[in-house]
């Protein structure tokens, strides 16, 4: 990944340094990422940034600071918290991105940020940490894809290791993944240095697509 991002204008430098150091606050310690220790939630967030310079190398400030603050603070919203179904994981998820949009918000509009961010912008990125109209808004949907390609990248194999996610449930999570990024998104995905097992159920997963 060697693409970057546009600069970014003062005010913004100083909100992606607040979310961060709430990031850092953040118990539970990152895999895969080498001899380098840190915070899972700062790491997903600068892993977040790094696919966001493929996805959309020419990303506004509004969408690179969704991106970094997509998972703000999530750690306080534990999965278990809500029963382990699909209707209790989309509670959880409601609940996670309206409480992240609404702590971004709140942050962005801290008064140590000079000059302010405007309470538009600051509104716009809490929709798109919401991921409002997605089908219609173009950044909500990139931001869509980076998390995607973000659980490809550094998840799915620690994801898939684990012993209540048997071969046919991974297929399916990996249907589901593909069917929510756009042409550009999976092309990237297909371009990625995945594990074998990853390229395989990946292979699986689109075979499936295909014949439904």
């Amino acid at each position: 990944m060697s693409s970057s991002l546009p600069q970014l204008p003062a005010e913004f430098v100083q909100a992606i340094e607040l979310i961060d150091l709430a990031h850092a606050q953040d118990e539970r310690e990152a895999k895969n990422t080498g001899d380098e220790k840190a915070p899972f939630e700062l790491h997903y967030a600068r892993k977040m940034t790094s696919w966001l310079a493929v996805r959309c190398p020419e990303a506004s400030p509004i969408l690179q600071v969704a991106c970094r603050a997509q998972h703000f603070r999530r750690w306080e919203i534990p999965r278990d918290s809500f029963p382990m179904t699909r209707p209790g994981y989309l509670t959880w998820r409601a609940k996670q991105k309206a409480q992240a949009a609404s702590h971004v918000a709140e942050l962005l509009g801290s008064p140590s940020i000079v000059p302010a961010i405007p309470e538009a912008d600051r509104a716009r990125v809490a929709a798109l940490i919401r991921k409002e109209r997605l089908d219609a808004d173009p950044e909500a949907q990139a931001l869509e894809d980076v998390a995607c390609l973000v659980f490809l990248d550094d998840q799915f194999d620690d994801f898939e290791r684990r012993e209540d996610v048997d071969e046919a449930k991974m297929v399916g999570i990996l249907r589901k993944t593909w069917g929510k990024m756009s042409p550009r998104g999976r092309e990237i995905a297909l371009g990625m240095n995945l594990s074998d097992r990853a390229k395989t159920l990946i292979g699986k997963a689109l075979a499936g697509e295909e014949g439904s």
